[in-house]
This record gives structure tokens, sequence and C-alpha cells, in this order.
């Protein structure tokens, strides 16, 4: 039997890759080690959070499933910058880690044309530079007609606690290095990456009257567009302290011992979560940094720190844990450690995630040098989407950079590549007043619906809040508030300047200190707060979301044209010499991805289109 695709790893990329193409109809093999532990969260059970939480949404709005399993799963939910613009507002929630998994593995087991395997694949069967399919460790050789892997952290891995080295995966799970070996082998460039995680400390262990209380927001608000759920539940507290003088002295007096420090690690960390000894040698002038103890599930007597990533040896973490206030008595029940592991450079994909050295081979996640659960999911779906639309024969589904999150994070993997873990953030686009929570499925659920990721019946549920939307902007801008004592005194009541004359309430609203529900008193309806809170965006935020699309626009040329993959670009006068060596390696798809070439200019793209319409390329 020939699948039409095989996704090798179940972690969140691997889940959404393989429910992707199940869902497109297409007969698809799924093959892990333990089918126990599909979409574990091995470090933070937190999905969401700057940029991620819109990641999140953007995956549902395609049909995807980590905000649906992530809302029944949540034990604390937040809004973050709620009083900030809309471009910078992201949902986060604090995920109960034993019940995640659960809900994906009966999700994959409840999918049609789906199959799971429980195994170890070996290494990948290529024939005249196009996989076939994979061996797996007992002999046994699957084919099929693509290939998506998403081995998350788990080629080549490492764990390292001070100056112990242990060839492992995240808590002591298999490693693999036929695939990492194999990659080298056939002309792929690795890279040799680094994370970490802190330890967890006893939920009974810990003093919080020393701890200031961070509850959720009590408000029922969902990831998912189309929510199972109806009701938040129960919601569990975080918890902030911050560092202790004798934590700074203990880290300085220990750097050594560190695997980080003692010359152990080998591997690249992320810039934007580093271990805690890290962020004392970095900001040497900073006495003390935030601590946030978290939940990790209702069902587990662990508290996660987040902020105390760390790679000490087991007793100095016992002495910097309980340094900290309301852990002078903490008991560690899973020790820190930091973790090393083999990723591909991502300049050696296309847009389509597909590789550039091997045909019909696709990555995805971890491997393609990204960190976190949100956009190894995202990637996955994509590298889901784009191989089931090459075995059918269709073009692939690229989302640009004024379109989704993920069409960001894709776009700067690929033409910009990653030298440490990449981590998605709101100041990596430059239109994210374009792309917000609040409208991740007026973006995406139109390509969702037309892959096959969406049924017909949720879109039919969107046609009509699309409709519903465009009415009440019409009625905004249709209903005349007159200065009667009535309105005058509502006015007053929200502390709001009086009227003089009769207003819509298009303009109306354009006052700061009018809210949703000043909409809901002019303009009372049955429709959803979701259809309230895009109006009042729509009506504050008119004139800059039709500037930022006209900027987006403009780029559009460059965007839609097409570079010969052929092209030879050391024949072309008037381009700088850094700039036809950076061309030549990363082979740019179009020139809107050219301009954003390190070491190409403005001069060289110009010299590029001349040339490109001299032959009609």
């Amino acid at each position: 039997m020939i699948y039409d695709g095989i996704i090798v790893g179940a972690g969140h990329a691997g889940v959404e890759a393989a429910l992707a193409m199940a869902k497109m109809k297409l007969n698809t093999l799924l093959i892990t080690g333990d089918l126990t532990k599909v979409a574990t969260l091995p470090c933070n059970p937190s999905i969401g959070g700057p940029a991620k939480g819109i990641v999140v949404r953007e995956i549902d709005a395609l049909g995807g499933q980590m905000a649906k399993s992530a809302d029944l799963s949540q034990i604390q939910m937040k809004m973050l910058n709620p009083s900030k613009g809309p471009a910078v507002r992201a949902l986060r929630a604090q995920i109960d880690k034993l019940k995640y998994p659960k809900i994906m593995l009966d999700v994959l087991q409840n999918t049609p044309n789906l199959t799971l395997l429980q195994g170890f694949v070996d290494t990948l069967i290529v024939e005249d530079n196009t996989v076939k399919g994979v061996n797996l460790e007992d002999g046994t050789q699957i084919f099929a007609q693509t290939v998506i892997i998403t081995t998350g952290t788990y080629l080549g891995s490492q764990i390292l606690i001070g100056h112990e080295k242990t060839s492992s995966g995240p808590n002591g799970e298999r490693t693999t290095r036929g695939i990492s070996n194999q990659l080298k082998n056939l002309g792929f460039e690795m890279l040799r990456l680094k994370t970490g995680t802190p330890p967890r400390i006893a939920k009974d262990s810990i003093d919080y009257s020393k701890t200031v209380p961070q509850p959720g927001d009590g408000v029922f608000q969902t990831f998912s567009h189309d929510s199972p759920i109806t009701d938040l539940g129960h919601q569990e507290f975080s918890y902030l302290i911050h560092t202790s003088p004798d934590t700074k002295d203990i880290i300085f007096n220990n750097l050594d011992a560190s695997a980080m420090y003692g010359g152990v690690v080998e591997g690249v960390g992320p810039r934007y979560c580093p271990s805690i000894e890290d962020k004392f040698v970095r900001f040497k002038d900073k006495d003390r940094h935030q601590i946030f103890i978290e939940p990790e599930s209702m069902d587990l007597n662990e508290m996660y720190i987040q902020g105390l990533s760390t790679s000490m040896p087991r007793h100095i973490q016992e002495q910097m844990v309980r340094s900290l206030p309301g852990m002078e008595n903490a008991r560690i029940v899973r020790y820190a450690y930091a973790i090393e592991y083999d990723a591909i450079n991502p300049r050696q994909l296309y847009q389509s995630l597909e590789t550039k050295v091997i045909n019909n081979l696709f990555c995805a996640g971890q491997i393609n040098g990204t960190s976190g659960y949100e956009e190894a999911a995202g990637q996955g779906l994509m590298a889901g989407i784009n191989a089931g639309l090459k075995v059918q024969g269709k073009q692939p589904l690229v989302l640009k950079r004024d379109e989704a999150y993920i069409g960001v994070l894709i776009d700067d993997l690929i033409t910009k590549g990653t030298s440490e873990p990449y981590r998605l953030l709101t100041s990596r686009a430059e239109h994210r007043l374009l792309l917000r929570n609040d409208n991740a499925d007026m973006r995406l659920r139109d390509y969702g619906h037309q892959i096959g990721l969406v049924d017909d019946a949720t879109y039919e549920r969107f046609e009509h809040k699309k409709i519903a939307l465009k009415e009440m902007i019409q009625r905004a801008k249709t209903t005349k508030i007159n200065p009667t004592e009535e309105n005058l005194n509502y006015l007053a009541s929200v502390n709001s300047s009086p009227i003089y004359e009769g207003v819509t309430v298009f303009k109306l609203l354009e006052r700061p200190e009018l809210k949703i529900e000043t909409l809901k008193h002019f303009l009372p309806s049955d429709y959803s707060h979701e259809i309230y809170e895009q109006l009042e965006i729509y009506i504050k935020y008119d004139g800059y979301i039709e500037k930022a699309r006209r900027e987006a626009d403009k780029l559009l040329r460059y965007e839609s044209r097409f570079i010969p993959n052929d092209i030879n670009y050391h024949s072309i006068h008037n381009i700088s010499a850094e700039a036809k060596e950076k061309l030549s390696k990363i082979k740019p798809e179009t020139l809107g991805q050219a301009t954003r070439i390190l070491g190409v200019g403005p001069t060289d793209v110009s010299m590029l289109l001349v040339y490109l319409e001299s032959k009609n390329a």
C-alpha cells in the first residue's frame, strides 16, 4: 500500500499535519513512538501569548485543531494587553497538560482516512532526490507520495544538567539519530540548537502568602471561533514573585557549574526565552527578575516556575529555588534541564515547507529552527495542507505577510533563516494592525473551506457572521443619535461630553472613551459580543486599517512577481556581489521575498526587476 502522506512525529506540528491531510480525504499515516504522548507539553503548559495567541486563532480559522483542544483543556484564560490597541491583543491560556494530549489522541483516533502507528522511523526512503517513504527500526518499509518530518527536539538530542550530558529527548524519552545523520548525508545544512525548561515544584510546598496572585480574566472568551464549550469553568491562579539577592549570588558563584557557562553546551539558545543564569549575565545591572508560578494540571501536585529555566546541577537548583520568596521549604518534583538538538537551516525550504533538497519531503516545527507549540502547529497545518495539495496536483497555499502571522513566520524562516530558536513576536509583523486576534476568521476561513478543512455547516455560520457585521456597520452609519434628555443623561453616565446636534452612532463611537457597551445601548440586537467587538474596532481604527491595507497593496506587486527557479543571478549586471551570493543561495520565489533578504538592497531589487521584465520572465 502507498499512502498519500506519512507524518513522522506526533507533536503539535505532526498532529495538525496529519489531521489536515486526512480531512482532505487523503490516505494518511501518523507514526510516533508513543501514542499516549501525542501533542505533549514538555515545557510550559500554556498556549497563546503575544502573536502566538493570534496564530492559534489562525489555525482554527483554517480548520486546524489546536484552538478547540486548548479551549477544552484550559485552566486559566486571559486576554493580554486589553487596554492597548487591537494589534497587540492576544489570548493566553494555561493548559492542563494531562488533559490536552488525551483530547488530541481522541480526535486523531476518530478522524477518517487517518491511520496511527506506534513505532520509530530510522531513515527515509529516497530515490532520485525524491522521498518515497520511510524505513522503521524493525526493518519495515512504508511507502508514500509525500513525507512530513515533525520530529521536534528529538533529533540527536541530549539532556544537559550541569556537566552531565545524557542522550535523550524531553522528559527522558528516546532520541533519534538515523534521520538526522541521513539529512546531513543528503546535503542538508544542519543547525545545533538549545532550549531548556525550569524545575517543577510541589504545589503544597509553596508559601503563597509571599506571592502576588494572578487570576484569569473570569470573562468567557475562547481561542476557537466555533468553541465547543459554553463555560470556562473553574479558573486556577498563577502567582508572581521576583528573584532575591541570594538568587543572584548563588548563580554568579556557580556559573562554571552550569552546562551553559561550563563549556558543555554546543547549541545556540533562544534569545527571547533565556535561562535565568543567562538573564543575570546579560543584564548585570538588574538585581532581580520576574518569576511566575503557574499550574500544570488540576490532577498534578506540580507548579511550573516560569522564568527559572536553568542547566545548573541539581544541588545548585535546590539552593536557587529556596532563595525565592515563598519557596524557602519548596520541594522540587522534577529538576530543570537544557536540551540540545539538531535542526535544518530553514532557508532550504520553499514557502510550501517542501524542502529544496529532496522532492516531496516537507518539514514542520522545531526541525525548522522555531520554538513554541503554536509556531509548530501553524507550520504543521501548512505542511499538511501543501503536501495534500501536491498529491492532488494543485498549487500550494502560501499565506502572505499581510494575511497571517503564519505567513510572517514561514516567510521569515525561509528568507532570513535563523541561527537560534526563532520566536514569533508582534514586532516581526509589519502589517500587524491587519493581523488581529478578532479577525482571523475573516482573513483565513475562506481558504480553509476551499481546501476542505472547514465543513459546510461551519462555513455557513461564518457567512452569517459576515452578513451580520456588514448589517451592523450600516446601522452604525445610518442610526442618528439626537441630543435628547435621555441620550444626554446616558453620555454623562459614561463620562462622555454632550452632543449639541444629531450624530450617527459611527461618528459618536469615534470618541475614545466610548466602548462596546455604548454600541449595545444604541444598537441593541441579538448579535454576539464578537460582532460588537469587531464593529467597535472597525469604527475606531477604520482610517488606520485602510492606510495599512493601502500600504500592503503597494507591496503586492512585488509579492506576486515570481522569479524563475533557474535564474542565473551572476549574469545580471549592476547587482552587488553580496546580493548575487545571497540570491543564488536562498533562491527567493518572488520579488517580495527577495526584498527581505539581508544583504539585498533596493537597488539590487530594482535591477532584478528590470532584468526580469527584459526577459519577460
